[in-house]
């Protein structure tokens, strides 16, 4: 397997686990409980996952020769809770 498309799926999925527990957990917490400890703890890692992400998907689009419009919706995944994983099973997995 390619190591940038095994990257992208490891980083993915840490991507998409840490955006849960900041839209899940975090965020809930600091509006109900006036407590922003959570967010301010799952905020840097998340930015960092989420920059990763995006720039390994792209390294990885140009190497797999995606179009544009996979490239997109790879992209587009990282806005969505749940995305990365779907991503990882219909545009990561197939490509190993």
């Amino acid at each position: 397997m390619n190591s940038l498309l095994k990257s992208l799926r490891i980083i993915g999925f840490l991507e998409g686990i840490s955006y849960i527990l900041l839209l899940g957990i975090a965020v809930p917490i600091k509006y109900l409980f006036h407590d922003p400890q959570y967010v301010k703890l799952l905020g840097m890692p998340h930015g960092i996952l989420f920059v990763g992400y995006v720039v390994l998907a792209i390294l990885v689009g140009i190497e797999l020769k995606w179009s544009l419009k996979t490239i997109a919706l790879v992209l587009l995944a990282s806005l969505v809770p749940f995305g990365t994983f779907i991503a990882d099973s219909k545009y990561f997995k197939p490509a190993s």
